[in-house]
């Protein structure tokens, strides 16, 4: 018969198989699951078999200190918190040495950073082989700190790259998770941070950020920010945030904020010598004739100026479905622009994408049949485009004017000559990436480190 471990509710395990020399584990024989704390989880295929690759901060509240462990996947599950938080996770199964035993567990790869352990072994890995003494702790005994400054602050795991912090909502998104990798390539220590998990702390002396739980994330190099329209408020606020701590931002709030801004965008944007489309706004219905006159008459573009990604932008091919549209937004006290409609550029759009005052990639963009808006999200097509020096000088001139060290500046060609749109400043990169098979992310990445001169 099989002798069982003795151990405590808190213990120091290794798990050998992914590079972790000892990790202090929570052992909870309520949970039936056993969990490891994981970030920067991300699936890839070697050998026809599906593998994952993560991160792991093996010791709590300490950034320092970071592992980077791969495993073979082996499935995925619906994990139930004991807060009653449902959440689906990727499993991985892998060793773990404990009390001088050594057997195969299986462990769900999750955020553990509100948690108190980096690790919870929970029942099914112990089963037949551990016994525990609910009232005893590291009955194993506990690694000293030396012995920690041994496992993880040896030469080879320094930091060499900076601590960068990508500020999004999603992190399965094709531009955040393009952006994480390009970092890490670079040698870079990239995080995900979700925007609705920090939380600030607005004091004179001592200025913080949380994150989930409380961990304070005052002690990065720079951050990204990839704020969704919907968080704009938040996100630049956090964003300021950072930026009272001294974090670089890649775009700073002051310029995302007028960029979400279409008329005071577009007034800047005038006052700094780039031409748009005759563009007209008002808040009365009474104006209604008079602004539709202002623009050239129908057809014409009547936009929202929350809008996004082509939502909130309609053509009213006649002065009636014009003077309808214009009454029905400003019903609803939405903000409205109307737009010359340029017929000549045939449903076409450029995006220039400028990083760090340069065009770095240039995409042609053609609308759906049926549709005229260019954009990808709207069934837009996107393809290769040689752009004239006007057109390249007009996007550096638009990102300049905005502040943007980072910008999708969409132009459109007309008889009067180029003409600039919008100015975006997170711009997605999945359809320029594709279309030009440039590594877009990669030169985000070194704006970041031209500002701290790293090479």
């Amino acid at each position: 018969m099989q002798q069982k471990v003795i151990v405590g509710c808190e213990e120091w395990c290794s798990l050998p198989a992914i590079g972790i020399p000892t990790i202090k584990a929570r052992v909870d024989s309520g949970a039936k699951t056993s969990a490891l704390h994981a970030i920067n989880i991300k699936t890839y295929s070697k050998d026809n078999q599906e593998w994952v690759k993560f991160d792991i901060n093996p010791i709590q509240n300490n950034a320092k200190a970071l592992i980077h462990c791969e495993a073979q996947l082996v499935d995925q599950r619906i994990v139930k918190s004991s807060s009653g938080f449902r959440e689906k996770r990727y499993v991985i199964s892998t060793n773990v040495s404990l009390g001088g035993k050594t057997w195969e567990i299986e462990l769900t790869l999750t955020n553990r950073d509100s948690m108190g352990f980096r690790m919870l072994l929970g029942r099914e890995a112990m089963s037949g082989r551990v016994m525990v003494d609910p009232e005893q702790k590291f009955v194993l005994g506990q690694p000293s700190n030396e012995n920690l400054k041994e496992f993880y602050y040896t030469e080879s795991s320094e930091k060499k790259g900076l601590r960068i912090g990508v500020l999004a909502s999603n992190p399965e998104l094709y531009s955040n998770k393009r952006i994480m990798e390009a970092g890490e390539m670079r040698g870079h220590e990239m995080h995900f941070l979700n925007l609705k998990y920090c939380y600030m702390k607005l004091d004179a002396d001592t200025p913080e950020i949380h994150y989930r739980g409380g961990k304070i994330l005052n002690n990065f190099d720079a951050v990204i920010p990839r704020i969704r329209p919907s968080m704009t408020y938040y996100g630049c606020a956090l964003t300021r945030q950072f930026e009272a701590l001294k974090v670089f931002a890649l775009n700073n709030a002051a310029a995302i904020t007028q960029s979400r801004d279409k008329l005071f965008s577009l007034q800047l944007l005038l006052n700094n010598g780039v031409d748009i489309p005759t563009t007209g706004f008002a808040n009365s219905p009474l104006d209604t004739d008079d602004l539709i006159k202002m623009v050239g008459g129908s057809p014409l573009i009547v936009k929202l100026l929350e809008g996004t990604q082509g939502k909130g932008v309609v053509l009213a091919e006649t002065k009636k479905a014009a003077e309808s549209v214009i009454n029905a937004f400003k019903s609803l006290n939405a903000n409205i622009l109307v737009q010359e409609f340029i017929k000549e550029a045939n449903g076409k759009d450029l995006r220039l994408f400028v990083v760090d005052g340069k065009v770095v990639a240039s995409m042609q963009r053609e609308a759906a049949p049926g549709e005229f808006r260019a954009n990808i999200h709207m069934g837009g097509t996107a393809s290769i485009v040689k752009v004239t020096p006007e057109e390249k000088k007009i996007a550096i001139k638009a990102a300049k004017a905005m502040d943007l060290k980072v910008a999708g500046v969409d132009i459109i060609r007309s008889s009067k000559g180029p003409l600039l749109l919008e100015v975006n400043s997170s711009p997605g990169l999945e359809g320029i990436e594709g279309a030009t098979n440039k590594d877009i992310a990669g030169e985000m990445i070194k704006a970041i480190e031209k500002n701290f001169k790293w090479k």
